[in-house]
């Protein structure tokens, strides 16, 4: 009988201790944070082919290196997968390459492993395409729209996003003017974003229709609507012919009525450009044909002046008879070009979305009238997502693909669970 007794008590202790134990597990995980970001700038500057130079400038503090290891690497999300070009500009950066893992990414490895107190400063310049929609709210306006990133587990005590001013664009929310920048500075809580815009006339650079971002006012594109539809195909067993017919013919009724439709008008654009031979910032020389310097990102650029075609000098006939897009060099001025820029630009604007596109009846299309819609104003549905996460596990790292530029069999996949 005492055996029993003796063994049921301990049986109890043994229970309470595992419950104990149990319950204090998670809270050791979650006692504290793990990363701190003190600075995180992004500066932008719109190339000409309206790609955009991005340069990104991060301090990052250790919290704990215990709980998930020392920092070693860590991943910063990006817009998409059309990324032209991404280099590391600071030498603790020991390789940086685009990652692909349920979204986009530049996986940057650090040149050691930081600990608890240490702060890594690190840079690395972007350049990114697929940023921009043609005639998203105005008629021969194309909006720029960028989330520059968000930290779900990490506070970010101040972040300063740098979008040059060339050009004149229209900028928001509020925000400083300075050295040649528009600037935004604020601090974000964790999981917090923010979003601006930047809006030029469909001319100013060299836009292509087929590169623009697809907004609806479901914030959803065409590529997740034909996942669902498709997803439903193969989950449903509905006749594939029909419905490709049908999507089919709701695409041309949506590239007919919402701004996607060839019609276009071509203009030659002429910009007189004085190059500085060498860096203003590091005295590096100026390769032939580069803007920006490849050591410290300042610009080449001294001055730019757009020209009529008679303001081009007599002297300089020949580039009278340059209608192609290219740079051309100024006989008469050292270190001066003219750039040309041939633009198509769009013509049409968006009236109807996708959807309606779909489920219209073909009757419905004898008035001729197409039903107008509000653009998508909110930040879900044209930004880039950003979010980043430390080697050895750490958590909390969720990004989506908002440009729908990497559709892929998992959508199907992922809406055939559903």
């Amino acid at each position: 009988m005492k055996t029993r007794k003796v063994l049921t008590a301990f049986s109890i202790a043994a229970a309470v201790l595992l419950a104990i134990l149990t319950l204090l597990g998670p809270v050791r995980a979650s006692a504290g944070d793990l990363d701190r970001i003190r600075y995180y700038e992004i500066t932008v500057d719109v190339n000409e082919d309206a790609t955009l130079n991005m340069v990104y400038k991060i301090d990052w503090e250790v919290l704990d290196s215990t709980t998930e290891g020392p920092l070693e690497w860590v991943k910063i999300g990006i817009p998409n997968n059309r990324n032209v070009s991404m280099e590391a500009l600071s030498d603790n950066i020991s390789s940086i390459k685009y990652l692909k893992d349920d979204g986009s990414y530049a996986r940057i490895d650090l040149d050691r492993s930081y600990r608890k107190g240490e702060v890594v400063s690190f840079s690395f310049r972007l350049v990114q395409d697929y940023m921009y929609a043609v005639d998203l709210r105005t008629e021969g306006e194309t909006v720029y729209q960028f989330t520059p990133g968000w930290f779900n587990d990490a506070v970010v005590d101040e972040l300063v996003i740098r979008w040059s001013n060339d050009k004149d664009p229209v900028c928001s929310p509020a925000h400083t003017t300075e050295s040649g920048y528009n600037i935004w500075t604020k601090s974000l809580r964790k999981g917090e974003r923010f979003q601006v815009e930047a809006a030029y006339p469909n001319d100013a650079y060299g836009f292509d229709i087929s590169k623009e971002i697809v907004v609806g006012d479901d914030t959803k594109s065409v590529g997740d609507i034909v996942a669902a539809i498709v997803g439903g195909i193969f989950c449903c067993g509905l006749p594939l012919l029909v419905l490709i017919g049908v999507i089919l013919s709701a695409i041309a009724k949506y590239k007919g009525g919402a701004g996607f439709t060839t019609a276009t008008k071509k203009t030659v654009k002429r910009t007189k450009v004085e190059y500085y031979p060498i860096c203003e910032g590091c005295g590096a020389p100026r390769p032939e044909g580069q803007e920006t310097c490849e050591y410290c990102g300042r610009s080449f650029i001294k001055s730019e002046e757009v020209l009529e075609e008679k303001d081009i000098p007599a002297e300089e006939s020949d580039l009278k008879n340059k209608t192609e897009s290219g740079l051309f060099r100024f006989a008469s001025s050292p270190n001066t070009f003219m750039r040309v820029n041939v633009i198509s630009v769009p013509v049409a604007r968006r009236s109807a979305s996708f959807l309606s596109s779909l489920f219209s009846s073909s009757s419905s299309s004898s008035s001729g009238s197409s039903r107008s819609h509000s653009s998508c104003a909110h930040s879900s549905c044209a930004c880039a997502c950003a979010c980043a996460c430390a080697g050895g596990g750490r958590a909390g790292c969720t990004v989506k693909d908002f440009y729908n530029t990497d559709f892929k069999m998992r959508q199907l996949e992922k809406a055939c669970k559903k």
